[in-house]
């Protein structure tokens, strides 16, 4: 009788323990699974952002170039009409950073980012547009290397 009641209660510790180590295995698996999700969703947001970014500033310089070109020629206002374009989907990648993204530096730098490219067409001169297009394209370059090591 009593190796049945030590048999019963041996299984029931085995049950248990082997339940508590399935339950550990389980949730570090799911803890795995949601960091990936959370690490694609960073590559996707950032790069897309990056995309958008660039194709912004292109569209700042042609607003410019065009403004200086013909001031309110229909490819000046085409061209103003294709920033905004541009600006709305820079703005919307630029939120979808900032829902993914919990580095504060990373977070400015994307903010300045857009803020610097924004300003670009307000350039009164050749050598102002040049520099406010390159300060644009650097400030993206930092924003990249501050938030490439949350993906890696």
């Amino acid at each position: 009788m009593e190796t049945a009641v030590i048999a019963v209660i041996g299984t029931l510790l085995g049950s248990v323990i082997t339940h508590f180590f399935q339950r550990q295995t389980a949730d570090r698996t799911a803890a795995l699974a949601r960091s990936e999700q959370l690490r694609q969703e960073r590559i996707s947001a950032y790069s897309s952002f990056a995309g958008a970014l660039v194709d912004y500033r292109r569209g700042q310089n042609d607003r410019w170039y065009r403004a200086q070109e013909s001031a309110g020629s229909t490819a000046a206002e085409e061209a103003r009409i294709d920033s905004y374009r541009l600006r709305s989907g820079a703005h919307q990648a630029l939120i979808r950073v900032e829902l993914v993204c919990d580095d504060p530096q990373a977070l400015a730098l994307a903010a300045s980012a857009f803020e610097v490219t924004n300003c670009m067409h307000e350039a009164p001169d050749e050598a102002d547009r040049s520099r406010r297009s390159e300060q644009a394209r650097e400030t993206l370059s930092e924003f990249i290397g501050a938030a490439a090591p949350g993906v890696r």
